[in-house]
């Protein structure tokens, strides 16, 4: 951690609605006139798409599996060294991973290609990281611990999987029994690296459908905002401090499950996102103006 150089990392698995996060925060910097380095978890992929593809196939030759999830596919100490940079002096590398043509037009590479390394920009007044590590702890490391304001974001399984294999047929043209091919092989790493994230967390975002989802493997169609409720859990009260008569008063339809969760429309979670943490945000500032 570093007060002059604060750290938010926004963690959660692909799909999960980290990006939603990510809005909720550009419309706070926009606001309160904060310039952020912004780094996506996707550049610190070990290989590009065709590499990764490579290496799964090499590895299922030898028994073995590798997952987006895991070390096998992922630049741990150099995501740790990027924080741990940025929180002595600011500065860090980053780079971008491709994923669309899009993108391909911006910096002009393939998708599923990664740029050459870059440093980050200068004179920013915090790091923003979106990814699927940013709570990450092991033995040889912890990335947490260099977090100033650590978000998560987590649907239920079944939602999380209901997404996971309509994005795979509709963008990587996956048949659905490859996406829930896929969904087993990731499990195990799922629940070693991603799920103990959510322990670690200052606050937590979970996602619940209200329509029924009991096989995932067979609904159709993924829930939409209106079917669905946030559950928001401040798991750290002491650095998010929250006025829920408040929010419950602004956030028509949200009603409290426990003295620290508040449960929310879907529809009305980035709202809700910018209310909780917006003062967060600018007690951070003020700690580090006055540092």
């Amino acid at each position: 951690m570093s007060r002059n150089h604060p750290i938010v990392a926004v963690t959660g698995s692909s799909g999960s609605g980290t990006t939603n996060v990510r809005v909720a925060f550009e419309h706070i910097f926009r606001r309160e006139g904060l310039s952020a380095a912004f780094v996506e978890g996707d550049c610190f992929h070990r290989h590009n798409r065709e590499r990764m593809e490579e290496e799964v196939r090499k590895a299922a030759r030898q028994g073995r599996i590798i997952t987006h999830f895991g070390p096998g596919a992922n630049l741990f100490e150099e995501l740790e060294s990027c924080f741990a940079s940025y929180a002595e002096h600011g500065g860090g590398k980053r780079r971008h991973y491709i994923h669309n043509e899009k993108e391909m037009v911006r910096y002009g590479a393939p998708p599923g290609s990664l740029t050459a390394w870059e440093k980050l920009p200068e004179n920013t007044d915090l790091l923003f990281y979106e990814g699927l590590h940013g709570g990450l702890v092991l033995d040889n490391l912890n990335i947490a611990k260099h977090v100033d304001l650590l978000i998560g974001v987590a649907p239920i399984i079944n939602l999380e999987w209901i997404q996971k294999i309509q994005r795979d047929k509709a963008v990587r043209g996956y048949s659905e029994d490859a996406a829930i091919r896929m969904i087993l092989n990731r499990i195990e790493d799922y629940v070693r690296y991603i799920v103990p994230q959510f322990s670690r967390t200052d606050i937590n975002f979970q996602r619940i459908p209200t329509i029924d989802t009991s096989n995932p493997f067979t609904t159709q169609d993924i829930p939409t905002n209106d079917e669905s409720f946030s559950i928001v859990h401040v798991r750290n009260p002491k650095k998010i401090q929250v006025d829920y008569r408040y929010l419950l008063d602004m956030l028509d339809g949200s009603f409290m499950s426990r003295p620290d969760t508040i449960v929310v429309p879907a529809g009305k979670k980035i709202f809700c996102m910018e209310l909780i943490i917006t003062p967060s945000l600018q007690h951070m500032m003020e700690q580090r103006d006055n540092a």
